[in-house]
């Protein structure tokens, strides 16, 4: 469906169009195809080229991390076998003791160095600077326990508060860091963090000939150890390694929690005691992967590098994380993307522009024709296409087609010169004919109407003879039977009356019949009527037949003019009217009359009498039917009341119409009889044949 309402609408195009889509297609849909390929390739390279670099970032501060726990093991190895702590050994002086271990302590930056005895007592310790009697006196009386004391080992250590006090009650300070809530950190119910992360060697000393003589234990402290922090922030990010300004950073964790950082929680308010998000904590410490990714540090995005820190267990105990803002490197992204949008865009833009120009060569010979033919197509012969800059198959077609135009131009002028002759010499003749028709069909109507008025009359009068003698005799005997019987004919009288009835029928049959044939001799004087007075004369007329059937009458008389008619024949007119409106309503309705002045189609002066119903409508049978002879849709009608009503309206210039309500535009069924007169000066008859008031229709 989708492939046929293309090629469908490819085909409504024009030439134009189409070669502009042809032109520009290769624009508008590869070259962004193309940048968007671009776009998409370059982005994920900037970003590997950043995970790439904080993977490396991240091999630095490991493999610093390990050098420093390699030479913690190694400075403890070397006290251990020293011949200065040896001889002091040998010689009980622990003064001397004292400061091998201090100088020990100094020289290679260690947080503790302690000598146990072979029993594990305390012998001597950096962090004591008392004298030598104090000393002694001060160790002597306080026995340690040691985790591992019989072994030799350097690995890293998580250690609780009792423990690490057992080795370095000075260091209890750096110990407890109030945890500071984090977004989107796990949630927990700590408030503090009084566990400690330690790199700690243990090495045995023993004299020449390889007596023990006791156990030499050193180590740091990470734990809000800033110096080493800042030390493997300066060696993975040198003044000046990162471009765009940004900021390198370093943090040691204690499982989730920083207890070493450069990381600023605001100005100079080192992130001791934030923890890390729960997806970077899920993935390094419980899963056991290295993160390289973006992370949100604390209060911004950094390229992050996360590995766990093992303990000798292999257990996962804490994080190391190095990282640099991401803010810079996103901000020089996307203005290359901005700039190879901006080149892409200037690119298709130059090359719209040029193939529109190409295309605009071929298009516009093809616009001139077709506007060319258009203008000729509107009546504009003198049009042509003229000369075109091109020279190519397009020119020559145009100047091909503006002689073929020409010639075109001259046969049309011959056509329509041959033609116009012609025209002159049929309108003369049709003007002929049509002169000639005009008063043929005038003739014609004229005579067809005498015809049937003849016919109608001989008939009619022929009928009224024939009829009129029977009902001479019969009305004769019907009398002589009244007086032969006497007061015997009382029984009988209902029936006597009702042949009386039926012998006026036939009479008045007979009387209208005469009317339409012979209207001449029944004509009456005419004389100004108001319509209005007489639509209420009439409607007392029929007063009775209302009220037998529950009829309710409107009166919308707005007429101010009178006609020029015969009183008793308009009121003969509207009665039948009325009785055929109520008759349509047997079970009650409302029956309206209505007047107004209307001029006719040619403006003449008259008055529209109506008579409306709402009854049953007339169907589409009955409206062709209506005013013919004998047509009737009543059992006791002989359907000359309208037909002769029609006859009484011509007389006078009159016009009658019959429609349902519905068609003119009223909401009301029903029927509408419509009477039209026209406005003009009463006269008299001076010379009726006679006047004859013929009887009401029943």
């Amino acid at each position: 469906m989708s492939t046929r309402w293309l090629r469908r609408r490819w085909q409504q195009l024009s030439v134009r169009h189409k070669l502009m889509v042809l032109s520009l297609l290769p624009l508008v849909v590869v070259l962004p195809l193309l940048m968007a390929a671009l776009m998409l390739w370059g982005n994920a390279a900037f970003n590997q080229l950043l995970i790439t670099k904080i993977h490396s970032d991240l091999a630095v501060a490991s493999g610093y991390f390990s050098q420093v726990q390699a030479e913690i093991g190694a400075s403890t190895q070397a006290t251990a076998q020293s011949h200065a702590l040896h001889q002091a050994l040998v010689d009980a002086d622990a003064a001397a003791v004292q400061q091998v271990l201090s100088r020990a302590q100094q020289a290679h930056q260690l947080d503790f160095v302690n000598l146990y005895s072979p029993q594990g007592i305390l012998m001597a310790a950096s962090w004591y600077q008392n004298n030598s009697s104090e000393v002694n006196s001060s160790l002597g009386s306080r026995s340690f326990s040691l985790v591992d004391l019989a072994s030799e080992y350097n690995q890293l250590q998580r250690l609780d508060q009792a423990q690490l006090l057992s080795l370095a009650p000075h260091l209890a300070k750096r110990l407890h860091i109030a945890l500071v809530p984090t977004h989107n950190a796990a949630a927990t119910e700590r408030t503090h963090e009084d566990r400690a992360l330690l790199m700690r060697a243990s090495f045995a000393v023993r004299a020449d000939d390889g007596q023990l003589l006791g156990w030499l234990q050193a180590g740091t402290l990470l734990n809000q150890n800033l110096p080493f922090i800042d030390h493997i922030n300066a060696i993975v990010y040198p003044e000046g390694s990162l471009p765009l300004g940004s900021k390198g950073t370093a943090t040691l964790f204690l499982d989730d929690v920083r207890i070493t950082t450069n990381v600023r929680l605001f100005q100079d308010q080192r992130a001791i005691g934030t923890r890390v998000s729960q997806a970077v904590r899920d993935t390094v410490l419980w899963q056991g992967q290295t993160w390289l990714d973006r992370a949100f540090v604390v209060n911004d995005w950094y390229v992050s590098a996360y590995e766990p820190l093992l303990n000798a267990q292999h257990e996962r105990i804490g994080m190391l994380y190095v990282g640099y803002l991401e803010t810079p490197f996103r901000h020089v992204k996307y203005g290359l993307l901005a700039m190879v949008i901006g080149i892409f865009g200037a690119a298709m833009l130059l090359a719209a522009w040029a193939s529109l120009r190409w295309a605009r060569s071929i298009f516009q010979p093809v616009e001139c024709m077709n506007h060319t033919m258009q203008r000729v197509q509107d009546g504009d012969h003198t049009a042509r296409v003229g000369v075109l800059t091109q020279h190519d198959e397009l020119g020559a077609l145009a100047g091909h087609l503006d002689q073929l135009l020409d010639v075109v131009d001259d046969k049309t002028a011959t056509l329509q010169r041959w033609g116009q002759e012609l025209d002159a010499k049929v309108a003369a003749r049709t003007q002929e004919l049509a002169s000639s028709n005009q008063s043929l069909q005038q003739a014609q109507a004229q005579l067809v109407k005498s015809e049937k008025l003849a016919a109608i009359g001989q008939l009619t009068a022929s009928v009224a003879h024939e009829i009129n003698n029977p009902i001479a005799v019969l009305q004769g005997n019907l009398d002589l039977v009244r007086e032969t019987l006497g007061a015997h004919a009382q029984s009988v009288s209902d029936e006597l009356s009702l042949m009386d009835q039926q012998m006026d029928r036939m009479r008045l049959i007979v009387t209208q019949l005469l009317q339409y044939a012979r209207p001449n001799d029944y004509a009456g004087y005419v004389v100004a009527v108001d319509v209005n007075e007489t639509l209420e004369n009439s409607l007392v007329l029929v007063a009775h037949l209302l009220d037998q059937s529950h009829i309710e009458v409107r009166r919308e008389l707005h007429a101010s003019q009178s006609v020029a008619i015969n009183r008793q024949e308009l009121q003969q007119v509207l009665i039948n009217l009325m009785i055929n409106a109520i008759q349509a309503m047997p079970k009650g309705g409302t029956l309206t009359l209505c007047s107004r002045d209307q001029p006719d189609s040619s403006g003449r002066a008259g008055v529209l009498l109506q008579v409306c119903d709402t009854g049953a409508g007339l169907s589409d049978d009955t409206k062709t039917r209506l005013f013919s002879p004998f047509f009737t849709t009543k059992n006791d009608g002989n359907g000359l009341g309208l037909w002769i009503s029609v006859g009484l309206l011509e007389r006078y210039g009159g016009t009658i119409s019959a429609d349902n309500r519905q068609e003119l535009g009223d909401a009301a069924n029903g029927a509408i009889f419509g009477v039209w007169l026209p406005c003009e000066q009463a006269h008299q008859d001076l010379t009726p044949a006679y006047q004859t008031l013929v009887p009401q229709p029943a």
